[in-house]
């Protein structure tokens, strides 16, 4: 059945600028996440816009969004300011994802093939080459690939999408730039592999939920050497 007009693209320009927001946001998101745009610092439009090498309209859309998920807050006659980040705002955004990753897991683990286990192997041990090799954009390649082989075995398509959405506030880049999180990750990987090959669903989820409550403790740790969590605690909860 096809679609009224009315439904349809009308154009190719505004999804390309829609992503083209989404990625900025991502940027932006990630750099807060990580500490790098700390509470307090205010995101220039003109400077953030020549940074990236766009306009500054994706620049505006992309703090829209940050606002609504209340990272960042419009001053009046100032621009956007970063929001504090607290320690139960990191606890809550991995509780959230080790929660449906559990649910994606148990069902993984009743459906994944011999040829997806032989496949998340693979791609263990070309991550594990990477770590080795203090390659940091090849080991956030490779992470994502060996979650999204996992989740998909789920066949809980829905599920996997929720997971993947509260992902984006997990800054990659810092734990790929980790060594010792690299290594403990491979190694994880690897008894949850063997896990997956005994069909022991409670090892899986184990492994699964580890890697989450892991993230958050590291992340944490260098949020609070860095001094994030300080601005929190002098002004109290965000609004």
């Amino acid at each position: 059945m096809n679609a009224p007009l009315s439904a349809r693209p009308r154009s190719r320009r505004p999804l390309r600028r829609a992503q083209l927001s989404d990625e900025v946001a991502g940027h932006l998101r990630a750099a807060i996440m990580s500490g790098t745009l700390r509470p307090g610092t205010f995101i220039r439009l003109d400077e953030t816009a020549a940074e990236l090498g766009v306009s500054i309209t994706p620049v505006r859309e992309a703090l829209l969004k940050l606002r609504g998920e209340g990272m960042v807050q419009l001053e009046p006659h100032r621009g956007h300011v970063v929001l504090p980040l607290t320690r139960q705002d990191i606890d809550d955004i991995f509780w959230l994802q080790a929660t449906i990753a559990r649910e994606l897991a148990a069902a993984a683990t009743a459906r994944i093939t011999d040829v997806e286990i032989d496949e998340l192997s693979r791609i263990n041990d070309a991550l594990a080459v990477a770590v080795g090799s203090a390659d940091a954009e090849a080991i956030a390649t490779l992470e994502f690939s060996f979650h999204r082989v996992f989740n998909q075995a789920s066949h809980r398509i829905k599920l996997a999408w929720f997971l993947l959405n509260a992902a984006r506030y997990m800054p990659a880049q810092v734990f790929a730039a980790d060594p010792r999180w690299g290594a403990a990750t491979v190694d994880n990987h690897r008894r949850l592999i063997a896990a997956l090959r005994r069909r022991d669903a409670v090892a899986v989820a184990e492994h699964t939920v580890w890697q989450f409550t892991d993230a958050a403790r590291r992340l944490t740790e260098t949020l609070d050497r860095n001094g994030i969590f300080s601005h929190a605690e002098r002004v109290g909860p965000s609004p």
